[in-house]
């Protein structure tokens, strides 16, 4: 038993320290390196603090704003820990109602606008966090927030397009407008 025992608590030993410490601090390196943005977060940054990250929504509610997607992680909007879809299905009560609700939220807070509201608006990605809405999204509430902001319809639509991200790879998903991003570069305006 004792020509045994040694033999395994060195290899033991050995990959412990292989695999729980050397390994995750290489590749822990390796990413700061080559991706150091993305290792740290993929933060945004505003006159030099952290005011969000471009992978994870944030709940944006004043009508100067554009909104993202609903959050479905509970009680706290946008909490990464609790990252994953609601589970409702399409025939749900619940999910029924919560679109519903979403959709006369959106209607009090331009109800001037008679466009069909996008599905993005009203219901959560899987993850629960996407930081993304359409470009037509976008545009749904262009007329609001411009309002809001007292700038001119086109100076909003030209700031979407501009913002605007094209689909992944030129076919995957559609345009899409990370609504941080825009919702900066709108208090920078």
């Amino acid at each position: 038993m004792k020509s045994t025992f040694r033999p395994a608590l060195v290899i033991f030993a050995m990959l412990t320290l292989i695999c729980g410490v050397i390994y995750p601090y290489a590749i822990t390196g390796i990413g700061k390196l080559v991706f150091p943005g993305q290792a740290e977060g993929s933060l945004v940054t505003q006159n030099g603090a952290a005011v969000g990250s471009s992978l994870i929504g944030q709940a944006f509610t004043s009508p100067q704003y554009f909104w993202g997607r609903p959050s479905a992680t509970g009680p706290m909007p946008n909490n990464a820990s609790a990252s994953g879809g609601s589970n409702l299905g399409p025939t749900n009560p619940a999910l029924l109602d919560a679109v519903k609700g979403r959709i006369d939220a959106l209607k009090a807070a331009d109800p001037g606008n008679t466009a069909a509201v996008p599905v993005d608006l009203v219901t959560a990605s899987g993850s629960g966090l996407d930081p993304e809405i359409s470009v037509a999204a976008a545009y749904y509430q262009m007329p609001r927030v411009a309002r809001e902001r007292k700038m001119a319809v086109e100076e909003v639509k030209a700031m979407i397009d501009r913002i605007s991200q094209p689909q992944y790879m030129g076919f995957f998903g559609e345009n899409r407008v990370n609504v941080l991003t825009l919702n900066l570069a709108l208090d920078q305006r």
